[in-house]
């Protein structure tokens, strides 16, 4: 993944590289420019120097489901326009966080209408910090898990969060405040947590 333009987590100038030594099949690029300053025509200069040349899959920057204008969705129908043709991709990438499963089904639906081309990936979601916690997490999940599957247009997707709810905590207090600890693939002793067990 090539998370920033250029920082020192995903440094650009070791992207190829990077990408050689861990073989990686796919690209994920960006994580939620759209509220992070980055203007769709900033991005896609840099894709097309940076991303174009990787002969592997790609996927767009991963956008939130921010319904505001120039973020979401839209930023990314301007980021494509920028582009002007130029920018080689496989995939439109989704984040969200919300209160039900319907918004979800509407907001993946939505952006398969407006991208039909594109297979999406959707590579965070979760509910935001739900009443009933951990409970609440795993119905939602059940119901978009179902749904996912069966949509033709979805390549992938991945639940947020691949950790245990301590390390959530201690590692992205800001993202445990956000979205609960419930939604934790892990418990604090490394097992399964109910969510994760969905997984298998």
């Amino acid at each position: 993944m090539q998370r920033c333009t250029d920082c020192s987590s995903s440094p650009i100038a070791d992207l190829a590289s990077r990408q050689a030594a861990q073989g990686w099949a796919t690209v994920f690029t960006l994580n939620e420019p759209d509220i992070n300053g980055i203007t769709p025509s900033e991005a896609a200069s840099w894709y097309i120097q940076y991303v174009n040349p990787l002969a592997i899959k790609k996927a767009l920057p991963a956008v939130t489901n921010s319904v505001t204008s120039g973020e979401g969705l839209s930023w990314v129908s301007q980021m494509i326009s920028a582009c002007a043709g130029q920018c080689y991709f496989d995939y439109i990438n989704l984040h969200w966080y919300g209160t039900s499963f319907a918004d979800f089904q509407s907001y993946v639906q939505s952006a398969n209408s407006q991208f039909p081309d594109y297979q999406l990936v959707i590579t965070e979601f979760a509910l935001q910090n739900p009443a009933d916690g951990q409970a609440d997490q795993v119905t939602f999940f059940q119901q978009a898990f179902a749904f996912l599957d069966e949509a033709s247009y979805v390549q992938l997707y991945f639940p947020f969060v691949a950790t245990s709810p301590t390390l959530l905590q201690t590692n992205n207090p800001d993202g445990a405040a956000l979205i609960g600890t419930g939604s934790c693939l892990y418990n604090d002793d490394g097992t399964p947590s109910a969510v994760g067990d969905l997984m298998y």
